[in-house]
C-alpha cells in the first residue's frame, strides 16, 4: 500500500514537470548499460584470439557477466527500497567504473580469469542499474502509457548497442589495436574500459547531483526471499522463463554473430568487418523499438510478442537451412524480432504488482541470467557439431517466447489502446 500511495501521488499536478526532469536522465542510463553490454559481443572475439579460446570457453564471457543478475538482482531491490532510485543507480554506475579499471592489472597479467573478474564486477553495477532503471521508468508516467515508455527507454538502450560495438570493433579488434600496441594486444581493452571508467564517473556525478528529486516511501520487507514468493503467479512465472529465454538467445546469437560471419558458408567477413556487422544486429533492435512505438497504438503487447517471437524463430531457421548472403543476413535480421521483447515481457510479467514492483524488477532481471546459460549451451553444441546446428538453441527460445505471448493474449481482455 505504501508503494501504491507513492505512485499515485506521483500521478498528480506535478508528474509532468518531474518526467520532464526526470525522463532524459532515466532514458541515458538504457544507453549506458546497452553500451557496456553489447561491448561484449566485440571483446570475446579478441579474448579468443589471445587465449586461444574454443566456443564454450569463450562464452564464459557471457557466462560472468550475465551470472551476476542472478546474484544481484534481488539484493539490488532491496537498494532500491533503502536508498531510492537515484542513489542506487549512483552505486550501480560506480561498480561498473570499477568493474573496467580493474582491466588494468587483468592486462598486466594477461590472465583470462582475471578478464572475467572484471566483466563480473561490471556486470553487478549494470544489474543494479538495470533493475532500478526499469521500475523508475514505469513510475514517471500513468499506468496505460507504461509499454510505450519502456520501449522508447529500450530504444535509448539500442541506440547504445549500435554505437559502441561499432567503435570497439575499431579500437578492440581492428587496424586501430593493430597499431596501438603490437607487443602486449591485452592493454589495448585495458585502455579502452579505462576510458569508460572516466565517462561512467561523468554519469554516476550527475545522477548524484539530482538524487534529491525523485522520492519514495520505503517498503518494509519479511525476507530476503520475499520476491521469489511471486512466482506463485502463473503470470510472473511464465514471465520470468519468458525473459530467461529471451536474453539467452538474444545474448547467443550476438555471442557467435562475429565468428559466424567470418564463416565461408556465410559472407566471409574479416574480423573487424564482421564486429562493425554487429551494428546492423544491434540497429535492428533500435529501428523494431522505434516502430513499436507506433505499432503499440494498435497492436496489443501479446500479440506483439507472438509475432516477435515466431518472426525470430523462422529466420533463425533461415538462416541454418541457407548459405552466403542469406544465412549472414537472415541472422543479422532476428535484431528487429528482438527489439520488443524485453520491455514488453517486462511489462506484462509486472502488471498489477502493485508495492511489489522493486521486487518485481528484481526477479525479472534474476531472469537476464539466461544470457549466462543458454550462450554457454549454444557454445558447447557449436564446439560438437557447427555454428549453425548451434543456432537450433536460440530457435527453441524463440518459440518458448512465443507460447507466453499466446499464454497472455488468451488470458487478457479485449485490447484497449493507450492515452497518447
Amino acid at each position: 500500500m505504501q508503494r501504491a500511495a507513492n505512485s499515485s501521488a506521483q500521478s498528480g499536478p506535478h508528474m509532468g514537470s518531474r518526467h520532464r526532469l526526470l525522463a532524459p536522465m532515466a532514458y541515458s542510463l538504457f544507453f549506458v548499460f546497452g553500451s557496456i553490454t553489447s561491448l561484449n559481443d566485440v571483446l570475446m572475439p579478441k579474448l579468443r584470439e589471445l587465449f586461444q579460446l574454443n566456443y564454450a570457453e569463450m562464452t564464459l564471457v557471457q557466462f560472468c557477466f550475465f551470472a551476476s543478475y542472478a546474484l544481484i538482482s534481488i539484493p539490488a531491490s532491496y537498494l532500491i527500497d533503502s536508498l531510492g532510485y537515484l542513489r542506487s543507480v549512483t552505486v550501480g554506475l560506480t561498480l561498473m567504473a570499477a568493474g573496467c579499471l580493474l582491466f588494468i592489472p587483468a592486462a598486466g597479467l594477461s590472465a583470462f580469469p582475471a578478464f572475467l573478474g572484471a566483466l563480473f564486477v561490471i556486470a553487478a553495477g549494470v544489474t543494479v542499474v538495470q533493475v532500478t532503471a526499469n521500475p523508475l521508468v514505469i513510475d514517471l508516467g500513468a499506468p496505460a502509457n507504461t509499454p510505450r515508455r519502456l520501449t522508447l527507454a529500450h530504444a535509448c538502450n539500442s541506440i547504445g548497442t549500435v554505437i559502441a560495438p561499432y567503435i570497439g570493433a575499431t579500437l578492440i579488434l581492428g587496424t586501430a589495436s593493430a597499431r596501438a600496441n603490437t607487443a602486449t594486444p591485452a592493454s589495448v581493452i585495458s585502455s579502452a574500459y579505462a576510458a569508460i571508467a572516466i565517462l561512467l564517473l561523468v554519469v554516476a556525478g550527475t545522477v548524484w547531483s539530482m538524487r534529491n528529486h525523485f522520492t519514495q516511501q520505503k517498503v518494509e520487507r519479511q525476507s530476503a526471499l520475499a520476491a521469489f514468493e511471486l512466482l506463485r503467479r502463473p503470470t510472473v512465472r511464465r514471465g520470468v522463463i519468458a525473459m530467461f529465454l529471451y536474453v539467452g538467445a538474444e545474448v547467443a546469437i550476438g555471442s557467435l554473430l562475429v565468428n559466424y560471419l567470418i564463416l565461408q558458408s556465410t559472407l566471409h567477413l574479416t574480423p573487424e568487418s564482421a564486429g562493425k556487422h554487429l551494428a546492423f544486429y544491434w540497429g535492428g533492435l533500435l529501428i523494431g523499438r522505434l516502430c513499436g512505438l507506433l505499432v503499440l497504438r494498435f497492436v496489443s503487447a501479446p500479440a506483439l510478442v507472438i509475432g516477435t517471437g515466431v518472426g525470430a524463430l523462422l529466420l533463425v531457421m533461415l538462416s541454418m537451412g541457407s548459405t552466403g548472403p542469406l544465412a549472414g543476413w537472415a541472422l543479422l535480421a532476428v535484431g528487429l524480432c528482438n527489439s520488443v521483447m524485453f520491455p514488453l515481457i517486462f511489462d506484462l510479467t509486472s502488471r498489477g504488482l502493485g508495492e511489489k514492483t522493486s521486487e518485481g524488477s528484481g526477479l525479472i532481471c534474476v531472469a537476464i541470467a539466461g544470457g549466462a546459460f543458454v550462450p554457454l549451451l549454444t557454445g558447447r553444441l557449436a564446439d560438437l557439431t557447427s555454428l549453425s546446428t548451434a543456432l537450433m538453441v536460440p530457435a527453441l527460445c524463440y518459440g518458448g517466447i512465443a507460447a507466453f505471448g499466446y499464454y497472455v493474449y488468451r488470458r487478457q481482455s479485449p485490447y484497449t489502446p493507450p492515452v497518447p
